[in-house]
């Protein structure tokens, strides 16, 4: 059974966050730097304080007529996101992101936040194992 841990394995990469008390329009050129749709809000202590995505800016930000020079992240995160465990089973956190129409996961290993993975994430490692599957059927039947 498929474990968040290996998305996380085969994804790579390191934790990428903004504090709460910054601005939006400091979150949206990090995102743009480092191509990603979401950013992990830290507080001072490095713990989860929330969420912030690029559909949190269309909705909370240019839909309202505000500027994101002077609006915080703290204004428009997600606060107390749903977040995943390192050992959920890859299909659960699939069938969670589908239902609640989430695209982001924060992931925890016990109390320590260790990641975050996207919907993108978790069908790029499935398709990848699906492929791998087909391939060591294949190899199989015709020996």
């Amino acid at each position: 059974m498929e474990k968040i841990r290996d998305v996380l394995k085969s994804k790579g990469g390191s934790l990428i966050s903004i504090e709460p008390s910054d601005t939006v329009y400091n979150a949206l050129v990090l995102m743009v730097e480092k191509n990603i749709g979401a950013l992990l809000v830290l507080d001072r202590d490095g713990n989860l304080a929330g969420l912030i995505t690029e559909r949190n800016y269309a909705r909370k930000v240019v839909l309202k007529g505000k500027s994101s020079k002077d609006t915080l992240v703290k204004e428009i995160m997600i606060e107390h996101p749903v977040t995943a465990s390192i050992e959920d089973d890859v299909q659960r956190c699939m069938k969670i992101m589908t239902d609640k129409f989430i695209r982001y996961l924060p992931v925890m290993d016990g109390e320590k936040l260790v990641g975050l993975i996207s919907m993108g994430d978790v069908i790029k490692y499935i398709s990848k194992e699906q492929e791998l599957t087909i391939e060591t059927l294949e190899h199989y039947i015709t020996g």
